[in-house]
């Protein structure tokens, strides 16, 4: 689902700046180090409004490739500082995500899932209340953060039928 921590026209961070710099070497980086995962603060400076990108995976699931493009757009921001926000860039990377480069871009030249976008965004701030992600619903509780696999664990068993916790 998607989610922008800062929608246009907010201003998006600086890599460069202290926030994200700090951020990344105290939280992410030993997270990151501790379960394995390839991970870099990306370097492209702002960081890209996400909005296209969005709209390129609802284009994406529509045909049944919703998880490779995915995939590819996070390995291309996270692990390669390529600018998400860029229609060239993005046409490149849905290509190879098996996806049809041409349409993909007129997809994203004629803005055809902005409306699907931004009910889903509607959902997410006015009806989920979204503010911060990560974030879990699970059966009436909400998690927002950081949370351990037992924590998890736990609210799934708690919510589970025929818990006597289950709401």
């Amino acid at each position: 689902m998607p989610f922008e921590l800062r929608p246009y026209p907010a201003p998006t961070l600086r890599p460069e700046g202290d926030y994200l710099q700090t951020a990344w070497r105290n939280s992410v980086y030993p997270l990151a180090h501790r379960l394995g995962v390839d991970i870099r603060l990306p370097e492209v400076s702002p960081q890209p409004y996400t909005r296209l990108a969005f709209e390129g995976l609802e284009f994406a699931k529509d045909r049944g490739r919703g998880g490779e493009y995915n995939d590819r757009v996070m390995r291309a921001y996270f692990q390669n500082s390529q600018d998400i926000g860029d229609p060239a860039v993005l046409s490149q990377l849905a290509e190879e995500a098996g996806l049809d480069a041409v349409e993909f871009r007129r997809a994203l030249d004629t803005r055809e899932y902005s409306t699907r976008v931004e009910d889903l965004l509607r959902h997410a701030y006015q009806e989920m209340r979204i503010e911060g992600v990560p974030m879990f619903v699970i059966g009436k509780r909400i998690f927002t953060g950081l949370q351990s696999a037992e924590t998890l664990r736990r609210a799934i068993d708690e919510a589970a039928p025929g818990s006597t916790n289950a709401g």
